[in-house]
C-alpha cells in the first residue's frame, strides 16, 4: 500500500470526461461504429505493416503530482516508426463527409491522442514526435488524414494542463475513499447476532474476494444473503483487496433489498456512495426517450452541465435511488439515465441488472471496454442468468420486416431496397431448407448472410441519420438495430452455437442460438477479480458451477435453512397428474384441494401453475364452485403498479384472506417477501417443466452429447427450481408458520425427490382428500 492515493485512469476517460460540452444526440451510427470500427482499424492496420506500423500499442504512465500517484493506461491504435522518428495514429471510423473535416474538428480526437504520444516520449526517452488524426469515411471507403510535430515539452504542458483540471475530482476521491474506509473499519455486523450459517457464509464471501476467486452458494431463505454478501465484500474493500462491487440482479425487487441492505448499514455509521441504474425508458423525463437536443431540454446542454451536477450531488448525497438521481437531474436540466451512469464512476457499488455486465449489446464499456478492474461480482438470483445469459448471447433475423422494408424503399431509397432484396433472397432459401417439422438445425454459421447484412447496414445508416420521423424510419432502425446485434453475436460463434430456421405461416426466423453460455460467462467475469453467485435454489450445485462458467478451482458451498423445519408442514399429493395430455381432467380436482386447504385454516394463499393457460382454466373452476372466496388472478401484462396493487391485498388485514392465482417462475414467484401472516401457504401445482419446445430440445440433445445429462440441464434442473422458489415465499422469518403443498405424481419420482432440499425431509404424502385434510389439520392443530 502506497502512502499516497492512487488514482487509476484511462486516457480515454479522462480526456472525454474533462473536455465534454454541448448536447447529448444519440446519433444511432454510434451503435455500429465498434463493429466497423474493429474491422476499419485492421484494415488500416494491415495495409500499413510493412510501413513500420505497430498495431494496437499498450500505454501505461505513473506519475506523482500534487499528493497524488496516478496510473494513466491507455492502447494506441498505432505507432509508425521509422529512421528513429514516432508518430501516433488515432483512427477514427466516421459518416460525415470528409469535406466536412477539418484539422481541428474534435479537439477530444487531438487531446487523446496526445496524451498517447506524450505517454510514449517518457516511456521511449524521445523529445520529439508527431500525432496523426486517421478519418475513415464509411461509405466511401476515403481516408483523409492530419499530422502535427510536437515537442516532448509541448505535450507535457498539455497533459499536466488537464491533470490540474482533474485535481478537483481527485482529491474528492482521495477524501471520500479517506471517509469511507474509516467508517468501514469500525462498521459491526448491523445485527445483534448472527443466523445460524450466517458468519460461515460471511467468512466464505471474503475469503473468496481477497483470493480473487469465483464461489457459488446455495444459502436458503432466511439465512440473510444480502447482508452476507455485502458486508463481507464492503470490509474487504476497506483492505485494498476490491475497488468497486456489483451487485447484480435480475428483478427490481431484489435490487430494493440491497438498497434496504445498505439503509441498514448507513444507520450503523457506514459511509458508502452506491447507485441504483434503472432502464432508460423509465428512467426517461419525457413521454418518448428521443435522445435529441430538438426533442428533449434535457439532452440539450446536458454535457456543459453534469460535472456540476455530479459535483453538487456527490458532496450532497452517498445513495443514489432514483428518486434521487431523478431530483438531482431536474435542478441541473440534465438527462437522468446518462447522469446515473456516470455516477457509476464515483459510486462504491452499482446496483443494476445483470445485463449492464454481462450484455454484449449494452454492458458499461466505462469499466469493461479495456483490461477491467480490480471489481467483485455480486450476482443475486443466479439462478436466473442461464437463461438470461442465453439470451443475451444469442441473436435473430426475421424475413417478414426485410420483405416489407423492400417494397417500402423502391422507390424512396434503391440502394436500401436492393440490399434488403438480397436478405430476402437469402431468407428464401433458408425457408426452403426447414421440411415439415417447421424447423432446422445446423452446427455451422450462415456465414453468407454476414456480408449481406454489413452491406445493409451501411446502405440504411446515411437515410437513417437524415430522415428521422420519417415514414419507415422506425421499422427501419429495428431491422438496423437486430442486423447489428446479429454480427455481434456472430462474433462469439463456436461449438457452443447453433444455427436454427424456424417457420411460422407467414415468416422465417434465422437464429444464433447460443446453447451452452458458460465459456462466454467465464470471460465476463474475467473483466473483475471475484465472482460470488448465490441463490436460495442453486440447486443441483455442480450444475450451475458448469453452466455459469465456474471451472475446477471454483469454491461450492450449501448451507441447510435456519429456520425450524417444524413451522411448515410439506404435503405431497401425488394422486393427481398434472401432465399436459392430463390437464383437462384435473380442474376439479386441482379447485378441491384448494379449497381443502382454505378449510382448515383461512387466511392468505398464494397457488402457482406451470402456464397462464393452466392456471385460466382452474381459476375458472374454483370461482365457478367457490364463489365467495376472495380471489385475484396474476395477468401477463402487469406494470409496476399492478404489482404493488396485487402485493398489498396480502398485505392488509382482511379476516378471509386472499387466494392468489399465479404462475410459476412469473413476478410472484421469486423475490416476495410477504411475512407472518402476509403468506401462510403455497400449493404448487406441476412440477415446473419448461414447456416442451424446439430449442428446449437442441439444448437437451447438446448436453445429451456433452454430459448425458441433457433431459436435467434443458428440463428437470430449470422446472425444480421454479418448484423451489414458490415454496420458499412461505416462511421468510424465525417465528412464520405455513404450509406447502405439491400437487403433482411426479414429486413422489426418485429423479424429483434426489431434488429436495434436506429440510423438505420428512414429508407427508397424503393420496386423498380426506388424507390431506387430516396432514393439514395436525399442522394447524399444534400451531
Amino acid at each position: 500500500m502506497t502512502s499516497k492515493p492512487e488514482i487509476k485512469l484511462s486516457v480515454r476517460n479522462l480526456v472525454e470526461f474533462i473536455l465534454r460540452s454541448g448536447d447529448i444526440d444519440s446519433q444511432f451510427m454510434s451503435n455500429s461504429r465498434a463493429l466497423e470500427g474493429t474491422r476499419i482499424h485492421q484494415k488500416i492496420q494491415k495495409e500499413n505493416k510493412d510501413k513500420g506500423y505497430t498495431p494496437e500499442v499498450t500505454l501505461k504512465y505513473r506519475v506523482e503530482y500534487q499528493g497524488f500517484n496516478f496510473r494513466i493506461e491507455g492502447r494506441a491504435d498505432g505507432i509508425i516508426t521509422n529512421d528513429d522518428f514516432a508518430i501516433v495514429d488515432e483512427i477514427k471510423s466516421t459518416n460525415r463527409p470528409l469535406e466536412h473535416i477539418e484539422e481541428n474538428y474534435n479537439e477530444t480526437h487531438w487531446a487523446q491522442a496526445k496524451c498517447y504520444a506524450f505517454i510514449y516520449c517518457v516511456q521511449n526517452n524521445i523529445e520529439e514526435i508527431a500525432v496523426q488524426l486517421t478519418y475513415y469515411q464509411l461509405e466511401t471507403d476515403e481516408i483523409k488524414k492530419f499530422i502535427k510535430h510536437f515537442q516532448q515539452n509541448e505535450l507535457k504542458t498539455f497533459f499536466f494542463n488537464l491533470m490540474d483540471k482533474y485535481l478537483v475530482w481527485a482529491s474528492l476521491t482521495r477524501d471520500w475513499v479517506t471517509k469511507r474506509d474509516l467508517s468501514i473499519k469500525s462498521l459491526d455486523f448491523p445485527f445483534e447476532t448472527y443466523r445460524k450459517g450466517q458468519r460461515q457464509l460471511a467468512v466464505s464471501v471474503y475469503k473468496t474476494i481477497v483470493e480473487n476467486k469465483k464461489i457459488f452458494i446455495q444459502a436458503p431463505t432466511g439465512i440473510g444473503k444480502t447482508i452476507s454478501t455485502l458486508f463481507p465484500a464492503i470490509k474487504a474493500m476497506a483492505e485494498g483487496h476490491t475497488s468497486k462491487l456489483f451487485y447484480l440482479t435480475a428483478k427490481t425487487i431484489v435490487r430494493e433489498v440491497a438498497e434496504e441492505t445498505f439503509s441498514k448499514m448507513k444507520d450503523k455509521g457506514l459511509e458508502f456512495k452506491t447507485v441504483t441504474l434503472t432502464a432508460k425508458d423509465k428512467l426517461c423525463f419525457k413521454e418518448e426517450s428521443i435522445c435529441d437536443p430538438e426533442h428533449c431540454e434535457f439532452a440539450k446542454g446536458h454535457f456543459d452541465r453534469v460535472n456540476l451536477a455530479l459535483l453538487d450531488s456527490l458532496q450532497h448525497e452517498n445513495y443514489f435511488t432514483r428518486p434521487v438521481i431523478e431530483n438531482y437531474a431536474r435542478k441541473h436540466k440534465i438527462c437522468p439515465f446518462e447522469f446515473s451512469l456516470d455516477l457509476t464512476l464515483w459510486s462504491d457499488c452499482v446496483i443494476c441488472d445483470y445485463n449492464y455486465v454481462f450484455d454484449p449489446r449494452v454492458y458499461l464499456k466505462r469499466f469493461f471496454s479495456e483490461n477491467g478492474g480490480d471489481y467483485t461480482f455480486l450476482i443475486d438470483e443466479a439462478h436466473n442468468l442461464v437463461d438470461r445469459a442465453r439470451s443475451m448471447f444469442s441473436a435473430e433475423l426475421d424475413k417478414k420486416p426485410m420483405l416489407e422494408l423492400k417494397k417500402m424503399f423502391k422507390d424512396k431509397n434503391p440502394g436500401i431496397a436492393k440490399s434488403l432484396g438480397k436478405l430476402n433472397s437469402f431468407m428464401i432459401e433458408m425457408r426452403k431448407l426447414v421440411e415439415d417439422e417447421h424447423h432446422c438445425i445446423q452446427k455451422d454459421e450462415p456465414k453468407d448472410i454476414y456480408p449481406l447484412i454489413m452491406k445493409f447496414i451501411k446502405e440504411s445508416e446515411e437515410w437513417l441519420v437524415k430522415n428521422e420521423g420519417n415514414e419507415g424510419h422506425e421499422k427501419l432502425l429495428e431491422l438496423y438495430f437486430n442486423a447489428l446485434t446479429f454480427m455481434r453475436t456472430s462474433e462469439f460463434y463456436d461449438e457452443r452455437y447453433v444455427t436454427t430456421i424456424e417457420n411460422s405461416q407467414d415468416d422465417t426466423k434465422l437464429k444464433l442460438f447460443c446453447l451452452d453460455p458458460s465459456y462466454l460467462l467465464s470471460e465476463v467475469i474475467k473483466r473483475g477479480k471475484a465472482a460470488i453467485f448465490f441463490s436460495a435454489t442453486l440447486s443441483p450445485i455442480e450444475y450451475f458451477l458448469e453452466i455459469l462458467g465456474g471451472g475446477n478451482d471454483s469454491y461450492k458451498i450449501s448451507f441447510p435453512s435456519p429456520f425450524d423445519v417444524n413451522n411448515r408442514a410439506l404435503l405431497i399429493s401425488d394422486n393427481i397428474s398434472t401432465k399436459y395430455r392430463n390437464r383437462d381432467k384435473s380442474f376439479l380436482s386441482i379447485a378441491e384441494s384448494i379449497k381443502s386447504v382454505l378449510n382448515q385454516k383461512q387466511g392468505n394463499y398464494i397457488v402457482y401453475f406451470p402456464s397462464y393457460k393452466y392456471m385460466n382454466n382452474v381459476f375458472d373452476v374454483f370461482t365457478k364452485h367457490y364463489p365467495d372466496v376472495y380471489t385475484i388472478k396474476q395477468s401477463a401484462d402487469m406494470n409496476e403498479e399492478d404489482r404493488e396493487i396485487f402485493l398489498n391485498l396480502f398485505r392488509s388485514d382482511t379476516s378471509d384472506g386472499v387466494l392468489g392465482f399465479c404462475v410459476l417462475g412469473g413476478i410472484f414467484s421469486e423475490g416476495v417477501d410477504l411475512k407472518q401472516d402476509g403468506l401462510i401457504g403455497s400449493i404448487i401445482v406441476g412440477v415446473g417443466l419448461p414447456q416442451i419446445c424446439f430449442e428446449r430440445n437442441i439444448i437437451r440433445d447438446y448436453f445429451n452429447e456433452k454430459n448425458n445429462c441433457g433431459y436435467e440441464y434443458s428440463y428437470l434442473y430449470p422446472g425444480m427450481n421454479k418448484v423451489l422458489q414458490a415454496a420458499g415465499r412461505v416462511i421468510r422469518t424465525e417465528t412464520d408458520k405455513g404450509i406447502i403443498l405439491l400437487i403433482d405424481e411426479r414429486f413422489s419420482n426418485r429423479s424429483y425427490l434426489q431434488l429436495f432440499p434436506k429440510e423438505w425431509f420428512p414429508h407427508t404424502r397424503v393420496r386423498n382428500f380426506s388424507e390431506l385434510e387430516k396432514g393439514l389439520k395436525n399442522f394447524w392443530e399444534t400451531h
